[in-house]
């Protein structure tokens, strides 16, 4: 292995601000990695918290060497005399990581110990945990910021973890500072300080406060560093930590060098967002490789380009990382992205390309925003289908909302009347609701549920307001984003008006049709009958 990764989700990961990881999360998280094939796991601190100790007693990698964290011996106290060195030891992994410090102005401001104590410190813990059999990273705190400061102490300080047996001597940027051309030629002089201790590796540790994280890293794998420390998705503390999702592709497809199968790389996708899952934190659909965002074609010569020569404008084939390419429709799109979008659904929208992307157009100078819609995209493809006829039609909505006033606590019950029109038969509701919204979508479902036996699976999970124009205040024209599920299919559809009842209603509608078009033959669309959607909505309070 050209390049050995080292994942501190577990222990520096969990220090970005509202990130908390449970004990099983933690052990699901160690799962994951070891899954995929990461070498290093850091699980935590075994002596702060009894959560950490306690995942130390319970996890058991197949692969992953699992690394127990600590500094080094307390000054003034022998090693075989430190409570938290023998703590550590007491985790029983087969690795552990020192923290220690290689900045003069840290050792005698922050440590409050002399240099020449500060350098006992670090060999004494080393040899106190390579004497019990255990493999040691030292990780040198400010590595550098203290070349800067005293190049010769810093040096002095990785020699000190070397020459008392560290398997691993890894160079921190703690503070993110560091550009990588200063990385590159630190790391170089490290490398050539630390030559003739033939067991002892160099390794980087880098955090993103300049956003350079992952650039600062590969610098220093190019300079000698061969383990690269790193969190899932970039967590940790302030701005966060090199992120490992995108070192892993950039270390094999960019610089040639071997750090988990490329096989496992095709899972990567799936490692990030299942990591985001369980941290129930949001994935970035912009994330490099990853991301929702990363292969998505927006511009029209983009997507014209991509049908005629694959990866047109991809540095890396979307299937390598476990993402797949995304082909958007918007005001920006030529038919190259219709066609492509259409192919993707299993459409064909044939010599309507013009028709539809005309639609596409006038919808999104309206504000409907279609790119972020797939659900109301492809139903815009059906309906410029030759014989397309619509499975119901909205024919009337009355929404109304009034406060109790025997009782102002219980807020402001909402009532929904609609009129429906399916297969030439009027269909009247009424239900009510936990506001206007709610109501609405029960006074739909009363109606079609019975009649389109699919809809009883459909779930609403998402549902986002925007107000388009700020100024105009409460006469803004407003947009509606509604994410539906029908088992594991997703999509989202929107709904524009200066009436955001009306918007809702459009988005609701478009998501059930879209669910009963995809569950009904082309013949029973057809039976349907010639019918369209009106938008006769009312409101009242």
């Amino acid at each position: 292995m050209d390049v050995y990764l080292y994942d501190t989700t577990l222990r520096d990961g969990s220090q970005r601000e509202g990130l908390s990881f449970s004990l099983e999360d933690k052990l699901r998280i160690l799962e994951l990695l070891d899954e995929f094939g990461i070498p290093y796991v850091e699980g935590g601190f075994p002596s702060s918290n009894p959560k950490d100790a306690e995942f130390f007693r319970r996890a058991r990698p197949r692969r992953a060497k699992i690394a127990a964290f600590g500094g080094t011996r307390r000054a003034g106290v022998r090693a075989d005399n430190d409570m938290n060195l023998h703590t550590l030891l007491a985790a029983e992994t087969p690795a552990v990581a020192f923290v220690g410090k290689s900045s003069p102005s840290h050792v005698r401001h922050v440590l409050g110990v002399s240099l020449e104590e500060n350098l006992a410190m670090i060999a004494e813990s080393v040899a106190f945990a390579k004497d019990r059999g255990r493999e040691v990273i030292f990780d040198e705190e400010h590595f550098f910021d203290a070349m800067r400061e005293d190049r010769t102490y810093a040096l002095a300080a990785a020699r000190a973890a070397a020459e008392a047996g560290a398997d691993w001597v890894v160079l921190c940027d703690t503070n993110g500072g560091s550009l990588p051309a200063w990385v590159s030629r630190v790391v170089s002089e490290a490398v050539a300080s630390l030559a003739s201790f033939h067991a002892c590796r160099v390794g980087v540790h880098t955090h993103n406060d300049s956003e350079l994280a992952v650039a600062n890293s590969l610098a220093a794998v190019e300079a000698g560093a061969t383990m690269v420390q790193g969190t899932l998705n970039g967590w940790g503390e302030r701005c966060g930590n090199a992120n490992l999702v995108t070192i892993a592709p950039a270390l094999t497809f960019k610089l040639g060098r071997h750090c988990v199968d490329e096989l496992a790389l095709r899972r990567l996708t799936e490692l990030s967002r299942r990591a985001s899952e369980i941290a129930n934190m949001a994935p970035d659909a912009f994330a490099p490789y990853v991301g929702a965002s990363a292969f998505a074609h927006k511009a029209g010569y983009h997507a014209a380009a991509s049908e005629r020569l694959e990866g047109a404008y991809e540095h890396v084939p979307p299937a390598a990382v476990g993402n797949s390419r995304r082909i958007l429709v918007s005001e920006l799109s030529g038919r190259g992205n219709l066609r492509a979008r259409a192919r993707s659904l299993g459409l064909d929208v044939g010599d309507r390309e013009s028709s539809v992307l005309a639609r596409v157009k006038e919808m999104e100078n309206k504000g409907f925003q279609l790119e972020a819609a797939d659900g109301t995209v492809e139903l815009v493809m059906r309906r410029e289908q030759a014989g397309y006829a619509a499975p119901f039609e909205l024919v009337d909505v009355l929404v109304q909302s009034q406060t109790e006033q025997t009782d102002i606590n219980r807020g402001m019950p909402a009532k929904a009347k609609v009129t429906l029109r399916v297969n030439g038969d009027a269909v009247m509701t009424e239900a009510e609701g936990d506001g206007p919204v709610d109501a609405l979508d029960h006074a739909l479902r009363q109606a079609l549920v019975p009649r389109f036996a699919e809809l009883e699976r459909l779930r609403l999970v998402d549902y986002k307001v925007r107000i388009l124009d700020p100024e105009r205040a409460t006469a803004s024209t407003t947009r509606v984003l509604l994410e539906a599920a029908h088992g594991d299919a997703r999509w989202i559809t929107v709904g524009c008006s200066d009436n955001i009842i009306e918007a809702s209603c459009q988005a609701l509608l478009d998501s059930y049709e879209l669910c009963v078009l995809r569950a009904m033959t082309p013949q029973a669309v057809e039976d349907a009958g010639p019918q369209r959607r009106g938008s006769n909505v009312g409101v009242a309070s």
